[in-house]
C-alpha cells in the first residue's frame, strides 16, 4: 500500500532499535550495556544487528551516542553483499552454504565476505554442527556491533550507496501486490513519501523523534514464537530536485 504525500522516504518490508529521551539515563544505560556485549561472540547471541538493519553506515535515525567506527568496520559496512549477510544471520544462525544459496551466489565469494564480518565482529562463528552428510558446519549470527557504530566521519567512497543496494536486492524479492495473508488483519506495511521544508532545528528534531523509534525495535529481542521477518529501510534527504 502507498502513501504518496517526496523527500522523507520510509520503506518497511520485510523486520528489523532504546526508549525515547523521557528515559535517557536509562536509555543511555541499557544501549552501553547491548554495545558491550555485541562485541563478545555467544552461542546464543541474537539481535539486534544491522542492524540494524540499520546495518549500514548512514547517520538518519540515529538518537543514540554511537562509538566512532574503525577504519575496517566502516570499510566492512560499505558493501551491499556483506549487508545482506549480515541480515540473513540477523536473529537465526546460517552456514556459508546456506548464505550463498540464499543470496544466489557462489559459496566461495560469500565465504570472502563471512571471513570480513568475523574479523570486523559483525557477525559470530556458532558451534559447530554437522552436515547432512555429516562433514562438519560452522554457522554464523549477527552481532548486533553495526548498531552501535558511527561511520560518518569515514566517508567510505559507496557505503551510503551499498546500503540502498541492499535494500533493493531485498525488496525485489517481495511481491508489491500481493494480497495480505489473512483478510481479516491489516497489512501496515508499504512504502510512504512525503515533501517537507523544515529548518536545520526542524531537521534535527525529526531525525532525533524517528531514531528514538527505531532503537526502541531495535534493541527488543525477537519474537522467535510468532514473530515474521520485517525490515526497515529509512532515508532523510536534501531534496535538491526542488528549487
Amino acid at each position: 500500500m502507498a502513501r504518496d504525500t517526496t523527500s522523507l522516504v520510509a520503506a518497511a518490508t520485510l523486520g528489523d532499535t532504546q526508549p525515547p529521551d523521557a528515559a535517557a539515563a536509562r536509555a543511555a544505560s541499557k544501549a552501553d550495556d547491548a554495545a558491550k556485549a555485541s562485541d563478545a561472540p555467544k552461542a546464543s547471541r541474537y539481535r539486534p544487528e544491522d542492524p540494524r538493519p540499520m546495518e549500514g553506515p548512514s547517520p538518519a535515525g540515529r538518537a543514540e551516542p554511537r562509538r566512532p567506527a574503525t577504519d575496517a568496520e566502516a570499510r566492512a559496512l560499505a558493501s551491499a553483499v556483506r549487508l545482506r549477510i549480515m541480515r540473513l544471520c540477523l536473529d537465526r544462525a546460517l552456514t556459508n552454504k546456506e548464505i550463498a544459496e540464499l543470496l544466489g551466489a557462489n559459496p566461495a565469494t560469500t565465504l570472502h565476505h563471512v571471513r570480513t564480518l568475523v574479523a570486523t565482529g559483525f557477525i559470530a562463528p556458532q558451534e559447530e554442527r554437522r552436515g547432512t552428510r555429516g562433514a562438519r558446519e560452522v554457522p554464523y549470527l549477527a552481532t548486533g556491533k553495526s548498531w552501535t557504530l558511527d561511520v560518518s566521519e569515514h566517508r567510505i567512497e559507496g557505503s551510503n550507496k551499498a546500503m540502498l543496494d541492499a535494500f533493493l536486492d531485498e525488496i525485489a524479492h517481495v511481491d508489491l501486490d500481493a494480497p495480505p495473508d489473512s483478510p481479516e488483519e491489516m497489512d501496515p506495511t508499504g512504502f510512504s513519501r512525503l515533501g517537507l521544508r523544515l529548518s536545520h532545528k526542524d531537521l534535527c528534531n525529526l531525525a532525533d523523534r524517528i531514531g528514538e523509534i527505531l532503537n526502541e525495535y531495535a534493541l527488543r529481542p525477537p519474537d522467535m514464537t510468532d514473530g515474521v521477518p520485517y525490515s526497515v529501510f529509512f532515508a532523510l534527504y536534501r531534496d535538491v530536485t526542488r528549487p
